[in-house]
């Protein structure tokens, strides 16, 4: 059975489009499985510590050379890291924040990209130096847009520092395995808007059923 790490950034708890897309997900998976293998972390609802000094200073040594300071310094990103290697599939609803992310999905990151623990480098290869050392895993990027036109050869895809970014981060830690899913159009034409949510969810279901089962 598949394991499951579900996070929400949204600021919003109410009427966030992107809360719904993962609701789509996580429903849909527990009508197919029976033991549904759901875990679920709420970044826009708690406090994700962002990285300091201290952090910085640990994640470059070795564990066994650590203060206690620094390991306390750690505890946060050990524990997401743990749960990213847990998870065979990795879901993310993030909506888009003045053409990016929400700052908690953000400080996540920061959190779990760490040297030797998700990523090494490769010093013979300056061009792609980084290695990847969380494999085999997929991702499901499921976001919300108030505009259009942010994919790829679109007409704002020069302002889409979102899903571009996040597959970036993903591919630096290993996973290839990525599927973008998201509504667009919030502030526009209504029925286009409505269109555009109801896609949304058949994609993110039809996806399940090709790719998970």
């Amino acid at each position: 059975m598949k394991k499951v790490l579900v996070l929400n950034s949204s600021a919003r708890k109410h009427n966030s489009k992107s809360r719904k897309l993962t609701e789509v997900f996580t429903d849909h998976w527990k009508n197919i499985h029976n033991n549904n293998g759901i875990t679920y972390r709420d970044l826009g609802e708690t406090h994700v510590p962002h990285i300091n000094e201290n952090w910085i200073a640990a994640a470059f040594k070795p564990e066994a050379s650590r203060s206690l300071q620094e390991i306390e310094a750690l505890k946060t990103s050990d524990e997401y890291i743990a749960e990213l290697r847990e998870a065979d599939v990795i879901v993310i609803g993030a909506p888009m924040y003045n053409w990016s992310i929400p700052s908690t999905l953000k400080a996540y990151i920061d959190q779990v990209l760490r040297v030797n623990e998700t990523w090494k480098l490769n010093p013979e290869n300056m061009q792609n130096p980084y290695i990847g050392l969380l494999q085999n895993k997929t991702v499901f990027l499921l976001l919300s847009r108030g505009a259009q036109g942010y994919e790829k050869g679109e007409y704002n895809e020069h302002m889409n520092f979102q899903s571009n970014y996040l597959k970036t981060v993903f591919n630096i830690i290993g996973i290839t395995n990525i599927h973008t899913v998201a509504i667009n159009g919030e502030s526009f034409d209504p029925e286009k808007y409505q269109e555009s949510i109801n896609d949304s969810h058949q994609m993110i279901k039809d996806l399940i059923e090709k790719e998970l089962n």
